[in-house]
């Protein structure tokens, strides 16, 4: 891999860790704030809704400049959002504006990979890259989790500014304050991003026309036999991931009896799996061997029931971690197809932006119904069933797809092509 590669993980490493620690902080924050449990899902649905909002111009926006200036300004829209969670303004507004600058900072982020790296080694490069956010996620979780937690939080609020009110009063409060330093250090690798010297032709700046281009892209994306099936997968999988963090910290609750700062350690445990299977993935499969992995796919959503019948924390972390191995393994290499599809198609920050628009839909959408679902008081282990038969009967109909697509025309032939 070339050295610049390494920076971009280190960057993303720090921003994706304050991310998923900032989740946990804003959940501890709705609690302070006795707000109801229904409320915790809206959390990510409101980080997310930039994504699907904005998707029509972030990718034009990637593609403007060099992707580590990009990574860098959009990354400061972290910090500005994560700054206004010591304010009077909502937890749930505080942390949409921090997911408007993840928005942003997406398309630049895998743009950057297609850029930087030949097509053989894409799958090599999502692994790590998608490693390394799981090793974030894993961390920020678990960070999370010990700066809310009472004896870490009493340590932080220890500390005084003499002659200086800081208005930091409570364990949400302390947590957000370390969480805006470590985006700030994310900040600093952006600045060390090199320049790929990749210049696309300067980016349209009327909406409407902007809209327009980008529903194009949507359309030539669905409609090639790759694309659609990787995008489908991915989709799928992204929005399964979001609501399975939230019916795993309900399930801790529920079934194991562990309070927040403890239950975020086991979506850390879930993503201790998916970092191995997509190290596995990159090790073992070839960009060619990509669509081989649809049935892993299918059988993750046959496991995830088996949640139901656990209620003891020796028995919960092998479970979660196969859970985790199985989702790993069959994203990275869809990812990694997906990516190479869109930059042979179209430019990489406007396909990035497509599969931004579709996952994050799908997440809306879940994460919606996930809400509905707790508000309506349904058992979370009918919505562990649920969210397994769903899982499983997708990727079934995605596998059946691209068999009769195969048999009209042999699209994974397509595969390594060259942009033209």
């Amino acid at each position: 891999m070339k050295r610049g590669f390494y920076t971009i993980m280190a960057a993303q490493f720090c921003s994706s860790l304050a991310d998923n620690a900032l989740l946990i902080a804003a959940i501890a924050l709705l609690i302070e704030l006795y707000a109801p449990e229904w409320m915790k899902p809206l959390l990510k649905l409101f980080f997310t809704v930039s994504y699907v909002v904005l998707a029509p111009f972030v990718g034009a926006f990637a593609d403007s400049m060099p992707k580590g200036k990009v990574m860098f300004f959009t990354n400061l829209i972290k910090v500005v959002g994560c700054a206004l969670m010591f304010f009077t303004i909502h937890p749930l507004l505080a942390y949409a504006v921090v997911g408007f600058g993840a928005a942003a900072y997406s398309p630049a982020k895998y743009g950057i990979l297609t850029e930087l790296l030949p097509p053989e080694k894409l799958v090599a490069a999502n692994g790590w890259i998608e490693g390394t956010t799981v090793g974030s996620i894993i961390l920020g979780t678990v960070l999370g989790g010990a700066l809310i937690s009472p004896k870490v939080s009493a340590y932080l609020l220890g500390f005084d500014i003499p002659h200086i009110d800081t208005g930091i009063d409570t364990p949400a409060e302390s947590a957000i304050l370390v969480i805006g330093v470590v985006y700030l250090v994310a900040a600093a690798f952006n600045l060390r991003i090199p320049d790929t010297g990749a210049r696309y032709p300067k980016q349209k700046v009327n909406p409407i026309e902007l809209v327009r281009e980008f529903a194009h892209c949507c359309r030539v994306l669905w409609l090639d036999k790759l694309g659609q099936i990787s995008l489908a997968v991915t989709t799928l999988f992204w929005g399964a991931g979001a609501t399975l963090q939230f019916i795993v910290l309900d399930w801790a609750k529920s079934a194991l009896d562990m309070p927040l700062n403890r239950a975020a350690i086991l979506q850390g445990v879930v993503a201790v799996g998916i970092a191995g299977g997509a190290v596995i993935a990159a090790r073992i499969l070839k960009l060619r061997d990509s669509v081989r992995v649809l049935p892993v796919g299918v059988a993750m959503g046959l496991v995830v029931p088996l949640m139901t019948l656990v209620n003891t924390q020796t028995a919960a972390f092998p479970l979660l971690i196969l859970i985790g191995a199985l989702a790993g393994f069959f994203v990275v290499p869809m990812n990694a197809l997906l990516q190479h599809r869109g930059h042979v198609l179209m430019s990489a920050g406007h396909s990035i932006a497509v599969q931004n628009f579709n996952e994050n839909l799908n997440i809306l959408v879940m994460l919606g119904i996930y809400a509905g679902l707790i508000r309506l008081g349904l058992h979370v282990n009918i919505v562990i069933i649920l969210f397994g038969a769903f899982v499983a009967l997708t990727m079934a109909f995605v596998i059946r797809l691209h068999r009769s697509n195969q048999r009209k025309f042999d699209s994974v032939s397509l595969i390594g092509e060259a942009r033209h």
